[in-house]
């Protein structure tokens, strides 16, 4: 058996360091100039950091980021927490109630988790185009939440589905409504998986480029990730300052996964003891 962990031990520490030593080269290029990573970045023979590419892509004269980070914020929050809120109530509609074609809607649901988005880009701008929301922060917020609506509502749905049904029966029986069970009994034990959908769905909405590509056109509105091809030089490429916005990017989802995991551990504690 220690022969076995101490293999399965080696085997995971492997498979991180292959993901992780890429990521080490990325930041490197954004640490060292140029003239230091010409014979590898591993190589410390010369070592001069310095945080120069950051402050040229937080404060880059024709995409800065610190204006994308903010109309990316606009755009994420409210694509998040919309089809949480609406999604988590459909999924606890499907796992509890009995409909006419509950079964029908369940599968279109379901069915299109497996759509891809290029194959329906041009109905998308042909739609925003007839309610004017091209170049508008609100039709990206809406197509957002759409698009999350049917994974989030499948996934809520599957982890009520894992809920016993008791202490619902006697709150009935102690007079409580619908409402009243779903925002004091079932919205507090769904906080674990409410707070894995609201990190997958922001960190989504946030990495997108796609379909912000398709609706935003304006300078001033380009969101982050719009903001990065910009950068690169038309005879040369900086890849210290690409590599430098490509990190900062990063952070916001990463801060919101640390965020959400303590929340995420809050839940279930307090589920465990109640």
């Amino acid at each position: 058996m220690k022969i076995r962990r101490v293999a399965l031990n080696i085997f995971a520490w492997t498979i991180a360091l292959i993901w992780i030593v890429p990521f080490v080269g990325v930041f490197m290029t954004t640490l060292r100039p140029l003239d230091e990573l010409i014979h590898g970045w591993w190589n410390f023979d010369s070592f001069h950091p310095t945080l120069e590419n950051f402050a040229s892509a937080w404060n880059h004269p024709t995409a800065a980021l610190k204006k994308g980070m903010v109309n990316s914020l606009i755009v994420a929050i409210p694509g998040t927490l919309i089809p949480l809120m609406i999604a988590t109530m459909a999924g606890y509609g499907f796992s509890r109630y009995r409909f006419p074609l509950r079964k029908s809607f369940f599968i279109l649901v379901v069915i299109t988790l497996a759509l891809p988005q290029q194959t329906i880009a041009i109905p998308i701008f042909q739609l925003m185009n007839s309610l004017n929301l091209i170049d508008s922060y609100l039709g990206l917020i809406l197509l957002h939440s759409a698009w999350g609506l049917p994974w989030i509502t499948f996934f809520m749905r599957n982890f009520f589905t894992t809920i016993p049904v008791a202490a619902e029966e006697a709150a009935r029986i102690d007079g409580a409504n619908d409402i009243v069970i779903f925002f004091k009994i079932i919205l507090p034990v769904a906080l674990p998986a409410i707070g894995s959908a609201c990190a997958l769905q922001f960190t989504w909405v946030w990495s997108d480029f796609f379909l912000a590509l398709i609706l935003i056109y304006s300078p001033n509105k380009l969101l982050i990730t719009q903001r990065i091809p910009l950068m690169r030089g038309v005879y040369n490429v900086d890849w210290g300052l690409l590599s430098a916005a490509a990190i900062i990017v990063m952070i916001v989802p990463i801060l919101i996964y640390l965020l959400l995991q303590r929340y995420y551990i809050k839940g279930m504690v307090g589920w465990s003891l109640k």
